[in-house]
């Protein structure tokens, strides 16, 4: 007879790869570490395998941990938009969300229809502006959930995608090695700011200020007037764009992670349910 996985063990089990740490997964989920311990357990008897090993206080998945991850996911979302797609009951209201400019088209749209879904009796709220301002109107509670590239051990969050960040320029942008490299940046505080100015020091290389903005629309509008090169991720990347690289003598640059945050104590239980229906279809952090 074939045996049956517990869905409560596999949301403990998604939780505690999430979290790295039987406590923080035990606070997420509202029990004991011991009672996480135990269902950590009664789930690697199920499956006959060892799903987590032990490094220093964290926890990490093994291969089969890793393998069984990607089902238990999809098992839960299965059951969970299932019972929110039977129960005329389920979540309603209002949901503010915040995104930055630079994924509207791309990671929230997904998102959006996953919660939709899982949701459908919610009205959603847009809210599309920089990252930095978003997580500072989260924690206000201006809105119920941001997506951003900025960590925040203060709020729960689970990791959407992590992005490669490139040099973007125009497509006829003609490149000019040994001239200060002419920079469009978006004003501070910036990830990629930041970023593009600690690799160029690192390396020596002399820049300048072409174009400054305060946010991406104007950016994009300077880029692609040929004005100069501008640090961002990969969503960016347009069919009228280009990518400079070490070929062109610039430094590599370090990715970023797009994370759906939450406040760790919301008091609504609408935003908790929701948040918690989209994270298990991810990766936490």
């Amino acid at each position: 007879m074939t045996a049956t996985l517990d869905l409560d063990l596999l949301r403990t089990f998604v939780t505690v790869a999430q979290a790295a740490s039987f406590a923080e997964a035990g606070r997420t989920l509202g029990r004991t570490q011991a009672s996480v311990t135990q269902h950590m357990q009664r789930l690697e008897q199920q499956v006959g395998a060892t799903l987590l090993r032990k490094e220093g206080r964290n926890k990490h998945l093994t291969d089969a941990g890793r393998q069984l991850l990607n089902h238990a996911r999809q098992m839960l979302a299965l059951n969970d938009e299932a019972l929110a797609s039977l129960n005329q009951g389920g979540p309603s209201g209002v949901l503010r969300i915040g995104s930055p400019h630079d994924i509207a088209d791309t990671i929230l749209p997904p998102l959006l229809t996953r919660i939709a879904r899982a949701a459908p009796n919610l009205r959603l709220e847009i809210d599309v502006g920089r990252s930095p301002f978003l997580m500072e109107d989260l924690h206000r509670g201006k809105i119920d959930m941001a997506i951003s590239t900025r960590f925040d051990d203060r709020l729960q969050g689970v990791a959407l995608r992590t992005s490669p960040v490139w040099w973007i320029c125009a497509a006829n942008y003609r490149h000019s090695p040994g001239q200060p490299l002419p920079l469009v940046l978006v004003d501070e505080p910036s990830i990629y700011r930041r970023y593009a100015l600690e690799a160029l020091e690192r390396e020596g290389i002399a820049w300048r200020q072409a174009y400054a903005a305060s946010n991406l629309i104007g950016i994009k509008a300077a880029v692609r007037a040929g004005l100069g090169i501008t640090p961002r991720s990969m969503e960016l990347l347009g069919p009228d764009m280009r990518v400079l690289g070490e070929h062109e003598g610039l430094p590599r640059l370090p990715e970023v992670t797009y994370y759906l945050w939450v406040r760790r104590h919301v008091a609504s239980g609408l935003v908790r349910r929701v948040f918690e229906l989209v994270s298990d279809g991810f990766g936490g952090s």
